[in-house]
Parts: structure tokens; sequence; C-alpha cells
């Protein structure tokens, strides 16, 4: 089922979020996070934005949110894409669903332009995007650091 975040929902996001802090380059922060900064992270952006969990059995296994792109007034009809699945999950297609109805939220909402940041390589993300119709619009060399080494990152962008 796909339903919208709550604040309960803090602990199973932050178990699956920092799964990829410790083990992966598929997000460059270097820091795991605490359920309060989930909390915080629920309430600032799902005010705002559209944020959803994919549950199966009372047990989330994936979720997705819009963020702001950039804070100046005129990117308002911009966002940023996030989606993580639970690393037991993923090959269960679970990020197309997610991203199949968060797409559909922000195009509702009038939206007008989705970008997907990917450090790279990430050849599973890339195809989701790409299977939804983005193009890859920047590369940016060597911007990232982490396990002692260098990350490349790309950016993918839809426009409704």
């Amino acid at each position: 089922m796909i339903r919208p975040v709550t604040i309960e929902d803090a602990q199973q996001l932050v178990d699956i979020y920092n799964y990829y802090v410790i083990n992966s380059i598929v997000t460059l922060d270097l820091v795991p996070f605490s359920k309060g900064d989930f909390e915080v992270k629920i309430e600032e952006i799902s005010t705002k934005f559209p944020f959803i969990v994919y549950e199966v059995d009372n047990e989330i296994v994936g979720y997705a949110y819009a963020n702001t792109f950039r804070t100046k007034p005129a990117y308002k009809n911009t966002v940023e894409l996030t989606v993580y699945i639970k690393h037991s999950q993923l090959g269960k297609q679970l990020g197309k669903k997610l991203y199949s109805e968060l797409l559909l939220l922000l195009k509702n909402k009038n939206f007008h332009v989705v970008i997907g940041g990917l450090t790279l390589p990430n050849d599973a993300s890339v195809k989701l995007h790409e299977n939804f119709g983005f193009e890859k619009v920047a590369h940016f060399k060597e911007v990232g650091y982490k396990f002692e080494k260098w990350h490349d990152v790309g950016f993918w962008q839809l426009t409704f």
C-alpha cells in the first residue's frame, strides 16, 4: 500500500536511509541520522510537498518525496525527488511504484520540472529515471568524497 508519511514512520525511514549512509554511495551523507532528524525532515517536507511510503504488512519497505530544488522564489515550480527502498527489497519494482504515484501527485499540484540527482555510477537509478522520461542534463565530476574516493553526480530532468 502506498500512503502519505506520518511522523510515526520516522524510525523505519531512518533505518532504511542509514543503511545507505553506512554502506553505499547512493547518498553522499557521511554520518547516520537519528529518529529525531527524520521527524524534523518529515514535518518540514510533508507540509509543502508529497511524501509517501510503501507499506507491506505494517512494514515500510520504501519511501519517496519531493523537496525544494533551490530556495529562490523563481524555482518554486521545480522540485527535486528522492526515493529509497529497503535494501532487502531491491529488485521488486518498488521504486517504480513509488515514483509513479509521486509523479502523479506532483503533476496534479502543477509542478513544472522534476529533478533527480544521482551519485554515479548508479545504473539502477539511471534506468528508473530514464524509464519515466527523465533526461540527463548535467554531470559534475568528482564533487563528492566518500569512502576514500571521489564521486561524480549527475542530474536528470523531467518537464511536465
